[in-house]
């Protein structure tokens, strides 16, 4: 039975995969930041020993939206820069045989070619507000492929594109914008404000098409260079406004705050390089993924209209 580690396995995107891996038959080590501080090289080592290893995911971050970025950009710089350097010196030492890293597209310079091409991540400087936590990632990817070259270590480096989904953070404090928004339009029965004018795009990947992503990265891929998980729409923030509040039934006013930053223009994936490559392709429409998300949060926090 092959033998799993998965960094950040207790959060949003780590508990699906330990769910899906399991479910596949391997042996999982569900590593959470209770047990694990990946800032230290010591607790890094540590989660190396316990779980000997075949397979590594490194999802572990800290993360958030426009706001945590804006008010954390020396730790979120700081703590992914140093968790991403750890766990690739411990998979070097522990000759670890295949390591995923999840990057991010918040890599991508803030003025890139829509869809983002892999190629374009050194084109230019990322999005302000999040930059910070896009350069530290970019670093880990230096990083793996550096020690691929010298060390011959095997790791497959994705940038999925904005998650979202069931156990997804709903902290108003640091949430995304989908999460965001499901929970005021379901918790208010009058106006919702939002950050900037609505016009920037992203693209929203469900987070089990994500987790079969990074499945058949693991499976299939051994290459050196970063690739894309995308699901092929882009969408507004406004209109991502507008198919939230049918979904949950609001029907309030939403009020568009333009003293708050938008945050990056636009964002979409070209996800060429990893249906070529590894075959992935997503397959939940925006729309589904949203109400099951809805239903999720409805149930587990006793909310609904």
């Amino acid at each position: 039975m092959t033998r799993a580690l998965v960094t950040g396995g207790g959060g949003f995107l780590g508990s699906h995969l330990v769910e899906r891996l399991e479910r596949d038959g391997y042996d999982v080590t569900a590593a959470r930041q209770a047990d694990y501080d990946l800032t230290s090289a010591a607790d890094t080592a540590r989660m190396f020993d316990d779980a000997e290893a075949d397979l590594v995911f490194h999802l572990a971050a800290e993360v958030g939206g426009i706001g945590a970025n804006r008010a954390n950009p020396g730790r979120y710089w700081y703590a992914n820069l140093m968790m991403g350097a750890h766990v690739l010196e411990q998979a070097r030492l522990h000759e670890t045989p295949k390591l995923v890293v999840v990057g991010t597209v918040c890599s991508y310079p803030k003025h890139a070619a829509i869809p983002f091409r892999e190629e374009a991540l050194w084109d230019g400087y990322p999005e302000e507000t999040n930059a910070p936590y896009g350069v530290a990632k970019k670093a880990v990817l230096v990083g793996a492929q550096a020690y691929r070259e010298q060390y011959g270590l095997n790791t497959a480096f994705v940038l999925p594109t904005n998650l979202y989904g069931p156990r997804d953070n709903f902290d108003l404090e640091t949430s995304h914008v989908i999460p965001a928004l499901i929970r005021k339009m379901l918790e208010s029965e009058e106006d919702v404000v939002l950050w900037g004018d609505g016009s920037p795009t992203r693209e929203f990947l469900f987070v089990e098409d994500c987790v079969e992503g990074l499945v058949l990265a693991a499976e299939r891929y051994d290459g050196p260079e970063p690739v894309n998980l995308g699901a092929a729409k882009e969408i507004s923030i406004r209109e991502l406004a507008e198919l939230i509040a049918d979904v949950t039934g609001f029907a309030g006013e939403v009020v568009w705050d333009h003293e708050r930053p938008n945050g990056q223009p636009r964002r979409s994936v070209d996800g060429t390089r990893a249906r070529e490559l590894f075959g992935f392709e997503a397959r939940t429409p925006l729309r589904e993924g949203i109400e099951r998300t809805v239903a999720w949060y409805s149930s587990t926090v006793g909310v609904g209209r």
